[in-house]
């Protein structure tokens, strides 16, 4: 996937994660807001990173709750919690994230890598966005599902009985085996790393820049 862009802006997404994304600036544990937030549109600023609880779909759902924080931030690695009990209705109810504010737009070859760690058991992926112009609207997007919940994954080709096609199979990343689906969302290129049989991965441990590069 080395050839589709050259620059790159990085939003990390999952309930539970550990993530330095560039070189570790220190080791120094900041003070940071680690209050619990529950509101559809709270955000939490921390360093170079902002939570977001994004509570689109709240009205999907018949009751129930999202409740996210912050809980440490030392050097560039930060974790945090989410926490939910929605009940009723279909869809999203949610899109809790964290995402990178800082040290976007740098080339992928720039880029040495991006270790993380989480533990989690949500529809919950890691979403990329790549472009070829520094500061140009995202070309490519790239997610790594650890679970998938009947969310997708788009793909230019389905088979006869509507389950998508992957683009290439059983590939071997982060010590485990993924299928890559490729599909446009009508804005950009979207490739999808689904784990191979449905598996719903609780624990994961990797350095994502190897699914970009």
């Amino acid at each position: 996937m080395r050839s589709f862009s050259k620059l790159a802006s990085i939003v990390l997404l999952a309930p539970l994660v550990f993530a330095a994304p560039t070189k570790e600036l220190g080791l120094v544990k900041r003070q940071i807001d680690t209050s619990s937030h529950c509101g559809q549109w709270d955000a939490v600023t921390a360093g170079q990173y902002t939570l977001f609880l994004d509570q689109w779909g709240l009205s999907g759902a018949s009751s129930g709750s999202d409740c996210a924080s912050l809980t440490s931030l030392s050097g560039t690695t930060i974790a945090w919690k989410n926490t939910w009990t929605w009940v009723g209705g279909t869809g999203v109810k949610s899109y809790t994230n964290v995402a990178l504010n800082s040290g976007l737009n740098k080339r992928l070859s720039d880029i040495s890598s991006i270790p993380s760690n989480s533990n989690v058991v949500a529809d919950v992926a890691y979403d990329l966005f790549t472009s070829s112009s520094s500061g140009g609207s995202a070309q490519n997007e790239i997610m790594v599902w650890l679970a998938n919940y009947n969310a997708g994954p788009i793909s230019a080709v389905y088979n006869s009985d509507g389950t998508p096609q992957p683009k290439a199979s059983n590939v071997n990343l982060g010590g485990r085996t993924w299928n890559l689906y490729f599909g446009s969302n009508g804005v950009n290129n979207v490739y999808s790393f689904l784990p191979t049989g449905n598996a719903i991965v609780t624990s994961f441990s990797a350095d994502i820049n190897d699914f970009i590069k």
